[in-house]
């Protein structure tokens, strides 16, 4: 693996490692394709919940294995993003925001908080919804905004159906956002839905 570089490898070996590191006593092979078959696909594995991942028959050390991993690679990529602006890294921006919803089966309403650079300061998790809705309260964002000293704004959640098309409700509460953040002096940059194959910006579709 060292010698090909571990991206020569097919998801069902790499999960394989990942379970073996977690139990090296035991055939890890059958667990591997058997994951794979049942989230489908290697990043919803990663995604799913712990609980999820037990009702699929892994234990305790195979769910801290593949969390810690995902944890890892998420906190890597939002390091990466504090060190610079993030309209200097939007690629990477939304590498970091697919990576952490767009394989989840619940919707998810996440806010990144920037600074006067642009910096990101702050990514929290707002709301969890359910498989097409998440509440959004404008005022507690706005609030949140204001407890950290927050000078920027963007707004990130995901699409479980994997159609990251805007809804009405979508439109309606980013409007009603920005309403409430700019006579405060906090800038609502974007507002971006994740689906599992793409993306898409409310502010590239003049949204904002």
């Amino acid at each position: 693996m060292v010698a090909a570089g571990a991206e020569s490898l097919p998801d069902y070996e790499l999960l394989e490692i990942l379970l073996f590191a977690a139990n090296p006593q035991g055939d890890v092979k059958p667990a591997a394709k058997s994951l794979l078959a049942h989230f489908g696909g290697f990043g919803k594995v990663l995604s799913a919940d712990p609980e999820a991942l037990s009702d699929a028959g892994l234990g305790l050390a195979g769910i801290a294995a593949i969390k810690s991993v995902r944890e890892a690679a998420l906190r890597l990529i939002r390091l990466e993003l504090q060190e610079q602006p993030v309209v200097n890294s939007w690629d990477k921006l939304i590498d970091y925001c697919s990576a952490q919803i767009a394989h989840n089966l619940v919707e998810e309403f996440h806010i990144l908080f920037l600074d006067r650079k642009n910096v990101l300061m702050k990514h929290e998790r707002q709301q969890r919804g359910t498989i097409d809705h998440t509440p959004v309260y404008p005022r507690e964002v706005v609030k949140r905004a204001l407890d950290l000293c927050a000078a920027a704004l963007i707004l990130v959640h995901n699409h479980p159906s994997g159609d990251p098309t805007p809804s009405k409700a979508d439109i309606a509460v980013t409007q009603d956002i920005k309403k409430a953040a700019a006579p405060l002096g906090i800038a609502l940059h974007d507002h971006i839905i994740i689906g599992r194959n793409g993306h898409t910006s409310l502010r590239d579709l003049g949204l904002i």
